[in-house]
């Protein structure tokens, strides 16, 4: 038996694959698009084909992310920060605090045995996610891959006085036009980010260990900004990307084993994958 978690988040889709041991036989991740329909079922078909099984291998399917409910071959459809809980706390069992850093939020959680107990989120303004960081990046004319590393290099903090991601984009222009070293912008703008999120958590109240995730856990200044304003280790997972889609394979295997065990059958769900139509072309 197998079992697939679809996390479709604001900026990038994601698919992991475990078989009934819980070991991970597969994962796709790519660019969420705005067709949500058609993006759930290409990536779910590249995370067959990378596996070598078919659709009818999946036992159950659980579909997470703001565009969950676009997953037409889910079974259940669980909210990202039940998800994100349960993949922190397969991948790190003692963590208690979890920070997700995504493209259009940032979400803190307490969880517990990877059970989600209490949670914050940002999910009003770009000042605190990795929007933030893309824009300056793009006005800043440095890859977003290349962030961390250039600021580190960094002799001082430039302080960024705008959170607001309008005006820290004609802030750091300005910078520019200072003379101020690009190394020493980004090390502010990391700053900024983290002393954002940061407040954020400590309304929820942190306890060790502390895990961060997203697509900005990747950027090495910023974990390191994020270890300097809350002042403790944090966790990094290998691929940070993952965690609510394998949170929520890891439901959807709990799920159909405990209604095996209790001789439940479990509403059944199609598991044709879609032809998709969008913008007159087809999608296979």
């Amino acid at each position: 038996m197998y079992f697939a978690g679809v996390d479709i988040g604001s900026t990038m889709t994601k698919v992991v694959l475990l078989d009934q041991a819980g070991n991970l036989v597969s994962f796709i991740k790519g660019p969420t698009g705005a067709e949500h329909r058609q993006l759930a079922n290409d990536v779910m078909r590249q995370a067959l084909e990378q596996a070598s099984l078919q659709i009818d291998d999946i036992s159950y399917i659980v579909a997470t992310g703001y565009g969950r409910l676009n997953v037409p071959f889910a079974d259940r459809q669980i909210t990202e920060l039940s998800c994100h809980a349960r993949g922190v706390s397969n991948l790190f069992p003692n963590a208690r605090t979890a920070i997700d850093i995504g493209g259009q939020d940032a979400k803190c959680m307490r969880i517990n045995s990877g059970r989600l107990v209490n949670f914050v989120m940002n999910d009003k303004c770009a000042a605190g996610t990795g929007r933030f960081l893309e824009v300056t990046a793009t006005t800043l004319g440095v890859k977003l891959e290349d962030m961390g590393d250039i600021s580190l290099k960094s002799t001082k903090k430039i302080q960024i006085s705008n959170l607001c991601t309008i005006f820290a984009q004609q802030e750091v222009v300005a910078l520019l036009s200072r003379g101020e070293k690009l190394e020493n912008i980004l090390a502010g703008l990391h700053d900024a980010l983290a002393s954002r999120v940061a407040a954020l958590a400590r309304r929820l109240g942190i306890e060790p260990d502390l895990v961060l995730t997203g697509g900005v856990a990747k950027n090495i200044g910023m974990v390191e900004a994020m270890r300097q304003n809350l002042g403790c280790e944090i966790f990094v997972p290998e691929e940070p990307l993952l965690t609510g889609a394998l949170g929520a394979a890891i439901l959807a295997k709990e799920t159909h084993m405990k209604a095996a065990g209790a001789g439940k059958a479990l509403p059944a769900t199609s598991r044709r994958l879609e032809k998709v139509t969008f913008f007159n072309q087809e999608y296979r």
